[in-house]
């Protein structure tokens, strides 16, 4: 288990160069929705890459810093290179969502696209990290990542009444966020139940949370890129996720367009597909707990793409 003092020591760290989101109540739904699209970078990831890099030694910085992306991560680790002058190399998925791209070269980071998905992508950055001797900073298979993740939790907490239950909607792909949302609420009792949602089209954390093997896993196109991809062997956030989350579900792609529409016509907020996927779970009646706390952990969403979708969903909602 990530310690509960990693949490607040992370929460202190990254304090002066994040943002504290909104968080609102929707009282036809009893939802309560954090919005991290709101975040720096647009995205929760900000958090993790932040206080990873601020924990690395002299020596780690100075040799330079490689990670993989789909883009969120990479922004995030982009920003930290930029804010203390470290040169960042960031390995995307070929078909990576372009305006997260051009987010992490316009921060001074050099992208280097590699044929097929994220886990091409992180295998690829890994392999370079080692033949070049340079730091590899995972996005989710790193104790200090998992930490500066937990600090969404920890920032909703200090927000509601001591002893209030809800269960908790967290999107999940290699599981980090939901790892150090868990660190976060461990010690509160009862522990809230957590339920992990992810896309159905790459649902590798669901086959290993239920099946123990990731072998055979469809990796197919999805909206929510952000969590698509096979998990790294041995990460430390599967024991993680298989101790502390009660439930992994799935959604479909049709579900995460239809949230990602109704949150801009619901709410004015615009939400990339990773993003959207607890709003998803709960328009699809596929959680019926309520209350339940909604984690809207990105925004990064190609415009055409946002505005394609909303025009063609405007009249299911």
């Amino acid at each position: 288990m990530i310690p509960g003092e990693w949490i607040e020591q992370a929460d202190a760290r990254i304090n002066p160069y994040i943002l504290r989101t909104p968080l609102t109540y929707d009282t036809v739904r009893n939802i309560y929705l954090k919005w991290d699209n709101h975040q720096v970078t647009g995205s929760f990831k900000a958090r993790g890459a932040l206080n990873k890099v601020i924990t690395l030694e002299a020596w780690e910085r100075e040799a330079g810093i490689v990670t993989a992306s789909a883009g969120n991560h990479g922004q995030g680790v982009a920003l930290a290179g930029k804010l203390f002058a470290v040169p960042v190399t960031v390995f995307v998925p070929q078909q990576a969502v372009a305006t997260k791209v051009q987010a992490i070269e316009q921060m001074g980071a050099q992208v280097e696209f590699v044929s097929g998905g994220y886990h091409e992508a992180e295998n690829a950055g890994i392999h370079f990290a080692t033949e070049t001797q340079k730091t590899w900073v995972s996005a989710y298979n790193d104790g200090q990542v998992i930490s500066g993740q937990g600090t969404l939790g920890l920032e909703i907490l200090n927000e509601l009444p001591a002893g209030f239950e809800m269960v908790w909607l967290v999107p999940v792909g290699g599981g980090g966020l939901i790892s150090g949302l868990a660190a976060a609420i461990s010690r509160l009792s009862p522990r809230p139940r957590l339920i992990g949602v992810q896309s159905e089209a790459s649902a590798f954390m669901h086959a290993i949370y239920y099946h123990d093997t990731q072998e055979g896993v469809p990796d197919l196109p999805t909206l929510a890129d952000g969590l698509a991809g096979a998990v790294e062997i041995n990460a430390v956030t599967v024991p993680l996720v298989r101790k502390y989350v009660n439930e992994i579900i799935l959604v479909s792609e049709e579900e995460i367009a239809c949230a990602i529409a109704f949150a801009w016509q619901t709410y004015g907020e615009k939400v990339e597909g990773s993003g959207a996927v607890g709003i998803a779970a709960i328009l699809a009646g596929k959680v019926k707990e309520k209350p339940a706390m909604v984690i809207i952990s990105g925004g990064n969403i190609q415009p055409e793409m946002h505005e394609e979708i909303c025009r063609r969903y405007t009249r299911r909602i």
